[in-house]
């Protein structure tokens, strides 16, 4: 059994989510109080009670759901289950280099504080909007951007075979999506998001993020993690704090971040934090391997898990 860990980004958050493992398990609980201590924000009162709007504005989203995921990690550990390579959607490829102790635990907390801050607070003034278009191939949703007349849009999550997210103006999006279903797209569904990620137009965000990341270690790898920028595996030549700069102004390439996970032999993997959607792309993934697919979002899930590997 070859384990990968998967880890959510922006968009798989709701109210309640990490609440019962943070009740039941002691390591988890002391990861929300050390996130607490770090960023003042008390991260567990806005993930478990909300409301919604809050738990939905980006500075608070992101430690939401990285910290969630941590502690996640820490019951996993516990347990000794270990993954020989991880990745993560956007937010969640912080998870996965906290997790390889390229970035220690402290400086990722406080990097994605100022992440979520920037990725609010420097946006553009205007209306933005993000969609999945479901049932079409990259070339053809780059033509449907390509056709829009009134409004910026790009692909922007290249998430997995027949599922692409746009990114940018509403007016945009919302042209784009009356192209794509002309174009016989299966459905296009709004996205839980707050700005136009990973696109252009959050070059402020990017530069002042750049100016944090000077500030941060970064260490050796303990365990590989595959890049959202190309798909690839981090080597030793890659400059961590450039790439995570570029990050949230270029798109996420995470269908051949599976296809590559894939290739170095996972067979089993695991997504660790709220929501369901990576696991959903593995599935929608053509292999020939027997995989395993596997999520933990909540304390049923994470004991199935634990389970599951043990046996």
């Amino acid at each position: 059994m070859k384990i990968g860990f998967l880890f959510p980004g922006q968009g798989a958050q709701s109210v309640g989510m990490g609440k019962d493992i943070y009740e039941k398990y002691d390591s988890a609980r002391k990861v929300y109080d050390k996130v607490k201590e770090l960023t003042g924000v008390d991260i567990a009162k806005i993930s478990f009670e909300g409301p919604e709007e809050e738990l939905n504005q980006t500075k608070y989203t992101q430690l939401a759901i990285l910290t969630m995921s941590l502690a996640i990690l820490e019951v996993l550990k516990e347990n000794k289950i270990e993954a020989e390579i991880s990745a993560g959607l956007s937010l969640g490829e912080y998870s996965a280099l906290i997790y390889s102790k390229a970035i220690d635990f402290e400086q990722g907390i406080k990097l994605v504080q100022k992440r979520g801050e920037y990725m609010q607070e420097l946006v553009p003034s205007g209306e933005w909007l993000m969609a999945a278009v479901m049932g079409m191939t990259e070339e053809q949703v780059e033509d449907v951007c390509k056709r829009v007349k009134n409004g910026f849009v790009v692909p922007a999550n290249y998430n997995c075979i027949g599922q692409i997210a746009i990114s940018g103006e509403k007016s945009g999006v919302e042209e784009a999506e009356m192209i794509a279903k002309e174009m016989g797209a299966k459905k296009v569904r709004v996205l839980k998001t707050a700005g136009p990620f990973h696109t252009e137009k959050l070059t402020d965000s990017s530069n002042a993020l750049r100016k944090e990341l000077e500030k941060i270690d970064v260490r050796k790898f303990n365990t590989k993690v595959i890049k959202n920028i190309d798909g690839e595996p981090y080597t030793e030549k890659d400059d961590v704090k450039d790439i995570l700069a570029k990050h949230i102004i270029s798109p996420v390439r995470f269908a051949k971040t599976i296809n590559t996970m894939l290739e170095n032999g996972i067979d089993t993997f695991i997504e660790v934090g709220p929501g369901k959607t990576l696991s959903g792309f593995v599935k929608r993934t053509p292999t020939e391997k027997e995989i395993t697919n596997l999520n933990i979002s909540d304390v049923k899930s994470l004991e199935e898990v634990v389970n599951f590997i043990k046996d």
